[in-house]
């Protein structure tokens, strides 16, 4: 038993526990997060356990829950996928459907990175995070003796078509540029060769 003197003390130290595991939890920026094919979800429906699966968001975005049969949740935040499946539900299944969807497994996200950096090759996109041009390049275990951080290309398939954009990463890194390039998946980042 925790002598009363004590009590204020835990309170606020379970407070903060709770906190951090809100603010800190990666799996909290899955509000952000937007469900891709082959993402592995849990499906899960308070007090109706014949409901509970794991269902995999196909090829087309669409999944197939219980009941319901295929809901088009592929794109959907997390939030907005579980809104979709309860108006589902409450169209003549159940009255108060208390849903939840959390990912299981994220679908494989890969960028390539090529060129003047220590391992060249295919990198995984963690779901729910963001990687900036400069951490995709310590990934790939940061530049080689005559790599060219000046010259950074990336290639990105934008509406059927393919763009180029350019960057100096040495200046990036150096904070002289603010900007905040954020990785895609399918990315292809290759870093050049210095001339001299």
């Amino acid at each position: 038993m925790i002598p009363a003197a004590f009590l204020p003390v835990v309170h606020r130290l379970a407070l903060i526990l709770l906190l951090m595991a809100v603010c800190c939890d990666p799996l909290n920026a899955s509000e952000e997060y937007r469900l891709a094919p082959n993402d592995l979800l849990d499906f899960r429906v308070f007090q109706e356990p014949e409901l509970d699966a794991v269902v995999r968001v196909s090829g087309d975005g669409q999944a197939i829950f219980p009941l319901i049969g295929s809901v088009p949740i592929g794109g959907a935040s997390i939030s907005e996928a579980i809104t979709l499946i309860k108006a589902r539900y409450k169209d003549g299944y159940l009255v108060n459907p208390q849903v939840t969807l959390t990912v299981r497994t994220y679908a494989k996200k890969l960028f390539t990175i090529l060129g003047q950096v220590q391992q060249p090759g295919s990198y995984d996109l963690p779901g729910g995070q963001k990687i900036t041009l400069l951490q995709a390049i310590g990934m790939a275990g940061g530049y080689t003796k005559i790599a060219d951080p000046s010259n950074v290309t990336v290639k990105r398939l934008e509406n059927g078509s393919e763009r180029v954009l350019k960057f100096n990463a040495k200046r990036m890194a150096r904070g002289d540029d603010t900007t905040d390039f954020v990785i895609r998946p399918g990315d292809v980042v290759s870093v050049g060769e210095s001339l001299f």
